[in-house]
């Protein structure tokens, strides 16, 4: 994995530049999505330390600049604190006794001789052909994303029934540093990874995911209507900000 350059608080001076997709402030460069349906700004750091504010159709550029100079601070100690997490997340290997997640539990590697299957998980292990462990990082992530599968359509149908959601699609696939999506005529998306954390962050992600169903933004509305579906939301979502990363070497 690549790792983010700690970054110093930086006191100005630095030329500020715009373009029709992209704000650089400061020495930050930052991807700008404009969206009809947006009434305020925000700014979101990714794990990766990728930057990016989505902003209203009419907001003018200047506005944006101002925006962001106001938060400098806070953009800078989250590009440092997401520059330590990945750090502190070590390359998996396949070998007897490596350590992978699944719902929030470590289960030990054990390479095994003969097995019908390139991969199981029985006794407490997970149980690797060693004929297959030059594509054991395939092999897992196909597992996990049959599991999650499973998982997150079972969880949506019983959690968008109870929020009115109104869900078509169910997709588990690579979101890249995004844990899950609610795009377009009801398509709800989520990362194969997401499979990998404790069921209570995971069904986080889930309620979060379907409020963007009725509140495409991260309005006081949106909110409300985690908050009524889930009352211990700040616990899991301030969790899965400073745990997340744990499932991240794979």
């Amino acid at each position: 994995m690549r790792h983010l350059p700690l970054s110093p608080i930086r006191t100005g001076g630095k030329q500020t530049r715009t373009s029709d997709h992209r704000l650089e402030v400061d020495g930050l460069s930052f991807e700008v999505h404009r969206s009809d349906r947006r009434k305020t700004l925000q700014i979101t750091v990714e794990r990766t330390g990728a930057l990016s504010i989505v902003a209203p159709l009419q907001a003018a550029d200047q506005q944006l600049v101002e925006f962001v100079e106001e938060k400098l601070l806070w953009v800078h100690t989250k590009i440092e604190e997401k520059a330590r997490l990945q750090q502190r997340a070590p390359i998996k290997e396949f070998v007897d006794g490596e350590g992978f997640l699944y719902l929030g539990k470590s289960y030990r590697l054990r390479l095994v001789e003969n097995q019908l299957v390139d991969l199981s998980l029985r006794n407490g292990r997970f149980c690797l052909r060693k004929a297959s462990v030059h594509r054991g990082r395939e092999i897992l992530v196909s597992w996990y994303t049959r599991r999650a599968q499973d998982w997150f359509e079972r969880q949506v149908t019983e959690q968008a029934n109870r929020m009115g959601v109104s869900v078509k699609e169910v997709n588990v696939q690579d979101l890249g540093y995004r844990w899950g999506s609610f795009g377009s005529g009801g398509r709800v998306s989520f990362h194969w990874k997401a499979i990998l954390l404790p069921p209570r962050i995971a069904q986080y992600v889930v309620i979060h995911e379907l409020a963007h169903g009725l509140y495409p933004d991260h309005s006081v509305n949106f909110w409300i209507k985690v908050e009524q579906h889930l009352p211990d939301w700040r616990w899991r979502k301030s969790w899965l900000a400073e745990n997340g990363i744990q499932v991240e070497g794979l």
